[in-house]
């Protein structure tokens, strides 16, 4: 297994099944430091059981998933978890928690001086771009749903976790809201070089975000390289989702 420092996450021949049937098999790729790799792929394809074998969610039924040179079965799983941020749909934001006291949550397991951890909130939500004068003291059921999703961004890099995991963050919001919040992410990854993993079935969000893309088929993953590799890919599956992205170029 290689120990390169120019990679962040490995899959080894990573096949996940549950009751005998395979919902990913064969899977053998590496994600660098500091890309945004997004595995886009029709309902079922595989892309978020990929993304959680990552975060140990899932362990492999065969081969190994490496996260910084270690086999994910080897690390404590609190430990690892808390070095990978963890972004999904509905954000899971404490309902009875206000937003500094969400954001702020895993700096407090973690043991951080309150102080510390003040700052750190603050610092995030203006870097998300909710000042924190007006929003660090409300609750999410005051928030929109795109403020509750920057909150969201902002709790999963509270620890400065090196890598982040997307689960189709941005899939619920409004077509404005989500341009928006995908153009604020974009900044933000550029700005701070995070490791990220995006899951989306949609090809302009692919297109826009990615530094590569993943295609998942059937469980498999049947193309990887950039969006100007994809656009030249003739795998059926591809050019099936490039014929949606034509009427925007």
């Amino acid at each position: 297994m290689s120990q390169d420092n120019q990679i962040a996450v490995e899959f080894d021949n990573v096949t996940f099944s549950r009751n005998n049937r395979p919902l990913v098999s064969n899977l053998n790729f590496s994600i660098h430091p500091g890309e945004a790799l997004i595995l886009l792929g029709r309902s079922g394809s595989g892309k978020t059981t990929t993304m959680k074998l990552i975060n140990r969610l899932f362990i492999p039924t065969q081969g190994e998933v490496v996260f910084n040179g270690i086999p994910t079965t080897q690390w404590d799983e609190i430990r690892l978890r808390r070095k990978i941020g963890y972004v999904i749909q509905e954000t899971g934001l404490f309902p009875h928690f206000t937003v500094e006291r969400n954001v702020g949550l895993v700096p407090s397991l973690q043991g951080w001086k309150p102080k510390q951890i003040q700052t750190r909130v603050r610092e995030l939500l203006d870097l998300v771009g909710l000042e924190p004068e007006k929003f660090a003291q409300r609750y999410p059921h005051e928030l929109s749903g795109g403020q509750r999703q920057r909150v969201g961004v902002a709790r999963a890099l509270a620890a400065d976790p090196p890598v982040l995991l997307m689960d189709e963050p941005f899939g619920a919001l409004d077509p404005i809201t989500r341009l928006e919040l995908q153009q604020e992410f974009k900044r933000l990854q550029q700005e701070l070089g995070k490791t990220v993993v995006f899951v989306t079935h949609d090809i302009q969000e692919a297109f826009l975000l990615a530094s590569r893309i993943g295609l998942m088929d059937g469980g498999k993953l049947v193309v990887l390289g950039t969006p100007e590799e994809f656009q030249g890919s003739q795998h059926p599956e591809a050019l099936a989702f490039l014929q949606c992205l034509k009427p925007a170029l």
